[in-house]
């Protein structure tokens, strides 16, 4: 079987993680301020705060961006639950817009739309989905004109840059995930990006109970820390990041240029979009029919999202309706998402072409 996806664990983390363990330092320390700085300087932004996960580190770059209980955000609802969920956290009210049918990343007309109708909005939560940057050019104007919050989900865009702007430097904070299939891993872990000191001072309270110091709790917080052994992982993966982008860039080119059927719909890229792949989605019409022909030549394929967070049943107790964005419910019936990872192997890739080229 080709997997969907592979985390790619060498030797060089297995001994840092020995190191930290033999250590005895094995909880958030000073391996985690260094990770944060590495980071930092990799996404070329002016701080980091590691976190627990990805979705830690959502709730904490709402709650330090300034959203309050009851104000509007604007999100996608073609996204992992954890993007809205992290805005109920904090009682604010998530608004859907829908998304581009192209890019699967939240419509600008359909952000518009709701503005105009709802000027009490206060923020937006954009995700950059699968590893491609959302228009920022067209989504900057908004927040310009609307005077917005912004907040980036940067969870599946680990180096991915908007006209050579590394996504996560855009808003006011920027969470990113490294759960193992993320283009870089630490086992389960997340962190925040900020150019903004007070910020930036207020997650590193946030995600420690609140302790400006040891023991003096000047705040309401909570226990959202990254351990050395987490921060282990991502100071060597980190390392790697570069190549294991430029590996999936490679695997995603050659699928583009190769696979040719005329009953799948390939991913489209904007011109000034810098895509790290973090997923390779393309569209099918009858999707069951192909997932089988994938399954019985033993390829793992994804599906990522089967159902949009306002057609979830939570979601729908709260009175949220997915015809309201049409085009994210249908895109949900279409896509599939097949292995791009960096460890394939070229045999893999052109068995998963050949396969698809002859799908019927």
């Amino acid at each position: 079987m080709i997997h969907i996806a592979k985390p790619i664990i060498e030797e060089e983390e297995i001994l840092h993680v020995q190191e930290i363990m033999k250590s005895g330092m094995i909880a958030c320390g000073e391996t985690v301020s260094d990770f944060e700085r590495k980071f930092a300087e990799s996404m070329k932004a002016n701080y980091a705060v590691a976190t627990s996960s990805g979705t830690t580190a959502l709730h904490a770059a709402v709650i330090a961006s300034g959203i309050l209980p009851g104000d509007k955000v604007i999100t996608t609802p073609f996204t992992f639950a954890a993007t809205a969920n992290s805005l109920l956290f904090q009682q604010a009210i998530p608004v859907f817009a829908d998304i581009e049918p192209d890019t699967f990343n939240i419509d600008p007309h359909s952000i518009e739309k709701i503005l105009e109708k709802n000027r009490d909005t206060r923020a937006l939560l954009i995700v950059h989905l699968f590893g491609l940057p959302c228009n920022m050019e067209k989504i900057m104007e908004i927040v310009e004109k609307y005077r917005l919050i912004l907040i980036e989900d940067c969870a599946q865009a680990h180096g991915a840059k908007y006209n050579e702007k590394t996504v996560g430097n855009f808003g006011i904070t920027a969470a990113f995930s490294f759960y193992p299939t993320k283009n870089m891993t630490t086992g389960e872990g997340g962190i925040i990006l900020t150019n903004d000191r007070q910020v930036y001072e207020h997650l590193k309270k946030l995600i420690n109970h609140g302790q400006q110091e040891r023991y003096l709790h000047t705040m309401l917080g909570y226990n959202f820390r990254m351990t050395n052994i987490a921060a282990a992982i991502g100071i060597e993966q980190l390392k790697k990041l570069e190549d294991f982008n430029h590996k999936r860039i490679a695997n995603a080119q050659i699928y583009t240029s190769t696979i040719k059927n005329e009953a799948v719909i390939l991913p489209w890229v904007p011109a000034n979009c810098h895509h790290v792949y973090h997923q390779y989605t393309i569209k099918v019409s009858n999707r069951e029919k192909f997932i089988r022909h994938l399954k019985n030549h033993g390829i793992e394929w994804g599906i990522y999202y089967p159902i949009p967070l306002n057609a979830q049943p939570y979601y729908r107790q709260l009175g949220y309706d997915p015809l309201e964005t049409p085009v994210a419910l249908k895109t949900s019936s279409e896509v599939v998402s097949i292995p791009v990872h960096p460890g394939l192997t070229p045999e893999e890739i052109y068995h998963i072409i050949e396969v698809i080229n002859h799908y019927e």
